[in-house]
């Protein structure tokens, strides 16, 4: 708001005290301050009003851009074909391997584990 130092409140001050009087002063200080905290309440409202008409109108934006966007339901159909098309090729490849596999006759059959016998040896 404004920039007002201490050395432009004591001119001021001593201004008023010299054109009002010593006897009215409060008074007058008492009624400014009332005048004051009236119209700080009006401007934070006038900003709270007006802050709350943006936030609206921002809200209003999204909706509008979501109305106009693919729906969820879209967006899933989506991705699951997407997912089922790169399934394919590994299916595809998984087939002509064990396609191969058949072709030769015979499967391999994973290596026998060799078995140690643990001898203490004294």
């Amino acid at each position: 708001m404004f920039d007002i130092g201490f050395w432009e409140l004591t001119v001021i001050g001593v201004v008023a005290l010299l054109v009002i009087g010593p006897e009215r002063l409060p008074g007058v200080a008492r009624t400014a301050g009332v005048w004051f905290g009236r119209v700080r309440r009006f401007v934070s409202s006038v900003k709270a009003d007006i802050d709350q008409q943006l936030k609206a109108e921002e809200l209003q934006k999204i909706m509008a851009e979501q109305k106009q966007s693919s729906g969820l339901h879209e967006i899933i159909e989506e991705t699951r074909d997407a997912v089922e098309s790169l399934n394919q090729p590994a299916d595809y490849l998984v087939k002509s391997e064990s396609n191969r596999a058949d072709e030769a006759g015979a499967e391999q059959e994973p290596p026998a584990i060799k078995q140690q016998d643990n001898v203490d040896k004294s």
